[in-house]
């Protein structure tokens, strides 16, 4: 019988590691050490998700994280495949990131997971604004529930049931 290596695939996303915590659960025979992994997937073209995974070692925890965040991928309304639609404020426990649209060549004005989320989600020109706590989790899940309100002209066209000429 002859024995075959498998190929590995291709990865289909980019990804990126935002956070990294020493996670200890104190029991009666002493602590227990783990690491928590939160992680950024993304293909540059509007496709963005965010996962967290835990487990005792770090590779395996951000494998988790990235397997996690894999599954749960959405898609971003870009405008010209270079910034947003229009400006949306997203939330996540205290932390509240704005999102502006911005011209053409002016790059991706924002830090850190934000910074992250964005590149990830293929967005080239954009203004952000870090409101409230900046914790960098939240931050990362604030930013991709202000990208998930985007919505393209043609959407918000069909939801009102009139030409995409009307509204713009």
């Amino acid at each position: 019988m002859e024995t075959r290596r498998r190929e590995p695939r291709p990865k289909l996303y980019d990804e990126e590691v935002i956070n990294i915590g020493r996670v200890t659960k104190v029991t009666k025979g002493g602590r227990q050490l783990r690491f928590a992994a939160t992680v950024v997937v993304g293909d540059r073209k509007g496709k963005v998700g965010i996962g967290s995974g835990k487990a005792a070692e770090v590779p395996d925890a951000i494998k988790k994280a990235v397997a996690a965040a894999t599954k749960n991928i959405t898609k971003v309304a870009l405008v010209d495949e270079h910034t947003i639609p229009h400006e949306a404020i997203g939330t996540r426990g205290a932390s509240k990131v704005m999102l502006k649209p911005a011209s053409k060549g002016t790059g991706v004005k924002a830090g850190g997971p934000v910074r992250a989320v964005l590149e990830l989600a293929g967005v080239k020109d954009i203004l952000s604004k870090s409101l409230g706590s900046n914790t960098k989790v939240n931050m990362a899940y604030a930013t991709l529930d202000a990208l998930k309100q985007q919505k393209t002209a043609s959407q918000v066209a069909k939801l009102r049931g009139k030409q995409v000429e009307e509204i713009l």
